[in-house]
């Protein structure tokens, strides 16, 4: 953990070595990370692969004695392995090269950020139908074009992170009155109903990654707290997150819930902002359940020991887990790209009474690719004869009704007060049998 110059001249001796092996396994890409040993290390090399859209299968991590070393079985979106030359150099170049190993600390700030290519603007507040519809609406009035955001909702509270640029120049906008009325607006949408945990507005230059800064956001607006809302009923479909002290020597933490992409990633960056860090650990995703089973301690080196500590340590991983299940159902938008085009789309959804629980919107060479997931007011599934409308009156072509497969039955082929190391080392490298 220390940041004194000698620790940064052994890593500085010592940079991260990655190894990529195809011929390793049968049906997934081999990748070994080892480094010098830093707070964030995992974090790091799980969100290279993650922003390189691939899906972590199995993963074996060991982290004791100053060494870092992790083992990844990673596919691409379409279940095969990594073919692509250009794509394992990219993830080779990207891990050795970032040697220093810097992770940001949790910030608790929400306002404007300034660039030099766009201006992003982070958001927080009190979820409500019709909310990114107000949002878009105000950015519009006021000559700004939503080139790429984030949304993401979560226990009545929402986070967003939208990057937006000045109609007549398609630059970042810099005036400083301009962006204290743009602020001081989109407050006041936020702001409305909003109860007793207000959006918070400040100045901000954070150049935080994006997904993990909306993990932040949530976090410090506790949307992990149901303190007054009523929690959903236990169910297959939700996170089933346990935890165990071993020896007085770490605790371990065992999390069973749906497989979908990004899962580790979300789960890796939650506890490295809440100051734990991951000692050994393991992944496993079947085409249904994904297993993950990590030994941690506190950054001073504490394993959990309060009952207190333990129930926040299991709401916050299930929060981190939830804010990004696909609930609803799934629309991609693919249309030409225009200034208030956002804005047309989300008052559509309003005025046909759907709810947007979580949104992704890009722009790249004029064109729009947008995904929102979608419920009733209620949170129930929208009616197909309201869909079929919504997309007659925005374009058939425009707007697709992607796939969600509604897998709502986890395996249980694990036993649940078991630590399943043995069972990776054995299993991780193990080659499929061929008859």
């Amino acid at each position: 953990m220390d940041d004194d110059e000698y620790a940064k001249l052994i890593r500085r001796m010592n940079p991260p070595r990655v190894v990529i092996d195809n011929n390793a396994c049968d049906d997934a890409t081999v990748i070994q990370v080892d480094s010098v040993n830093k707070h964030g290390t995992l974090l790091e090399v799980v969100q290279v692969l993650t922003d390189t859209n691939l899906v972590i299968k199995k993963a074996y991590i060991s982290s004791d004695g100053g060494w870092f070393m992790d083992v990844f079985k990673v596919i691409d979106q379409f279940g095969q392995k990594i073919r692509d030359t250009q794509v394992l150099d990219y993830i080779q170049r990207r891990i050795e090269s970032n040697a220093g190993w810097f992770v940001p600390p949790l910030r608790s700030s929400v306002g404007v950020m300034p660039s030099d290519e766009y201006t992003a603007i982070e958001l927080a507040g009190t979820d409500r139908p019709g909310l990114l519809s107000e949002v878009s609406a105000v950015l519009t009035d006021l000559h700004c074009n939503v080139v790429n955001a984030e949304i993401w909702t979560h226990n009545t509270r929402a986070a967003a992170v939208i990057h937006v640029t000045d109609h007549s120049t398609n630059s970042a906008i810099t005036d400083l009155i301009r962006l204290s009325t743009i602020k001081e607006l989109l407050c006041n949408v936020v702001r409305t109903n909003s109860g007793s945990r207000a959006a918070k507005t400040v100045f901000s230059s954070s150049d935080t990654h994006r997904e993990r800064r909306l993990h932040q956001i949530m976090f410090d607006d506790r949307d992990y707290e149901y303190e007054g809302v009523k929690r959903a009923s236990p169910s297959a479909s939700r996170p089933n997150v346990t935890l165990m002290n071993i020896d007085k020597d770490y605790t371990v933490v065992t999390m069973r819930s749906k497989d979908r992409p990004k899962l580790v990633f979300d789960v890796v960056c939650t506890l490295t902002d809440m100051q734990y860090v991951v000692f050994h650990g393991m992944v496993s995703t079947e085409p249904v359940e994904a297993y993950q089973e990590f030994y941690i301690r506190h950054v001073d080196g504490l394993p959990i020991n309060s009952e207190a500590e333990q129930e926040r340590v299991i709401q916050c991983l299930e929060a981190a887990i939830e804010r990004r299940a696909s609930e609803g159902l799934e629309l991609e938008l693919l249309a030409e790209d225009r200034v208030g085009l956002l804005s047309d789309i989300t008052r559509t959804f309003r005025e046909n009474s759907l709810t947007i629980v979580r949104a992704e919107i890009s722009t790249r060479e004029g064109k729009a690719k947008d995904t929102f997931y979608v419920t009733d007011v209620t949170g129930n599934p929208v009616e197909s004869k309201i869909v079929e409308s919504i997309r007659k009156e925005i374009g058939v072509s425009k707007l697709k009704v992607k796939n969600n497969e509604d897998c709502s039955v986890l395996g249980t082929s694990r036993p649940s007060q078991e630590t399943t190391m043995g069972y990776l080392l054995s299993n991780i490298f193990k080659p499929k049998s061929h008859t």
